[in-house]
């Protein structure tokens, strides 16, 4: 049978963008999986996909529903998500881009993400985990997002992209700017001041592509090993325009560096949460890379993704519209007790644990996977080797980020007893 809305019509409609559930999702996401594995926010064009097996299926429908934007979310006055129309003026890239498009895209950059960066990075990220966890360490009681969690990925991702005479700072700012545009929370006034921010950010990447062009017009020797050098090649090929480049480049920004980011710090709340799990680790390192799986499934660090509808359509039973957005709830799915036994639990010893979401799914799964773990694995074996216990600081409580595009904290306060 199909029906215009989702099963259930008694889940409020401001739920979605309730502070209180974005804090805290997880009951909601139970509602989701109990009553309405597709829900239409009710008065509005955006329907939400929770089911685990719902979304893998919409994931391979490309045709029924696009990756192209053709529009932001952003908080009303009455809390429901309403549509802020692209027109035709958008870019699609990588993310954003359906085939054959998106197939050309990931060509020309996967390779370089995957092939040719993560040998010579891994060095770097080593050194550069040491030194910020040291520091951390050191201090016994700080942030852990500004010590740790955010300088070690935006770091990794600038040396990986060869932005030059860049401010790492800024970089972080414009991933948090990026992200908060498509975070569903800011009302229009404020989505308005965050694309003016951005449009500065994009003037900036246009400057350093144009610099790289200009080195291979006086044949000086162009940095081709990083992703800046290719993409500024493949904009000299036609492969594509600048402002696809452009777009591509600060993709990858909040991609490479906010995701990670919010990895770190979801990782490091639950270790100081439970003392024997960090000992478990500690005693058997080896586990790292079942514990950051289940990070990443617990707390995926993308909470969802969005899809337009071109067409009229059904998924699970549900009537979609032509002009309706689809929220693609990752971190639902990854809770799906019909997926998983015990969905809120952690468990080391969890059967395929890489049938998680939170990497997306289909053609658009992450290109920075791979290097997400590997940063992953390489920062909390440092904070645990250089530990003897991890806390949260009694005196200050952690504050997340305001946003249902990412799971994050923007502030971490942690104590640390030296190992």
């Amino acid at each position: 049978m199909i029906t215009d809305a989702s099963p259930s019509l008694s889940i409020l409609a401001t739920a979605l963008l309730d502070p209180r559930v974005i804090d805290d999702p997880y009951p909601f996401y139970r509602r989701l999986h109990a009553e309405a594995p597709v829900w239409r926010v009710p008065g509005t064009k955006v329907v939400v996909v929770g089911s685990h097996d719902l979304l893998t299926e919409a994931t391979a429908r490309v045709e029924d529903f696009s990756s192209n934007m053709k529009c932001l979310l952003y908080k009303d006055d009455d809390g429901l998500p309403e549509q802020l129309p692209f027109d035709d003026m958008s870019q699609q890239t990588l993310v954003t881009a359906d085939p054959p498009e998106h197939t050309l895209h990931r060509r020309t950059v996967f390779p370089e993400l995957v092939a040719k960066r993560m040998v010579a990075l891994e060095p770097g990220i080593r050194d550069l985990a040491v030194d910020c966890v040291q520091r951390a360490v050191d201090a016994g009681r700080m942030d852990f997002m500004a010590t740790v969690a955010n300088p070690v990925p935006i770091t990794v991702v600038n040396d990986l992209v060869g932005f030059r005479d860049s401010d790492p700072l800024v970089l972080l700012q414009a991933a948090f700017d990026s992200t908060a545009m498509l975070g569903s929370l800011v009302t229009l006034a404020d989505l308005d001041g965050l694309i003016v921010r951005i449009d500065a950010v994009q003037a900036w990447i246009r400057q350093q592509m144009e610099t790289v062009r200009a080195d291979s017009d006086s044949d000086a020797d162009r940095d081709s090993d990083n992703v800046l050098g290719t993409i500024a090649g493949g904009v000299e090929a036609g492969t594509f325009s600048e402002d696809e480049a452009t777009m591509m480049l600060h993709t990858l920004l909040g991609a490479g560096g906010e995701t990670t980011s919010s990895l770190l710090g979801n990782a490091a709340v639950i270790l100081a949460e439970d003392p024997h799990l960090q000992q478990r680790l500690r005693a058997q390192p080896e586990l790292l890379g079942s514990f950051v799986e289940e990070v990443l499934r617990l707390e995926s660090p993308l909470r969802m993704m969005l899809r337009s509808v071109p067409r009229p359509t059904t998924l699970g039973g549900v009537g979609l519209q032509e002009g309706d957005t689809l929220i693609l709830l990752f971190g639902a799915a990854n809770r799906d007790p019909a997926q998983y036994e015990r969905p809120d639990e952690l468990d080391l010893d969890r059967d395929q644990l890489r049938t998680h979401l939170a990497f997306g799914k289909g053609i658009h799964y992450c290109v920075g996977a791979r290097l997400a773990r590997l940063e992953g694995q390489i920062v909390l074996a440092e904070l645990l080797a250089r530990t003897s216990l991890i806390e949260l600081d009694p005196d200050e409580s952690p504050r997340r980020a305001a946003s249902l595009l990412v799971r994050r904290y923007d502030r971490l306060p942690l104590k640390l007893t030296p190992a």
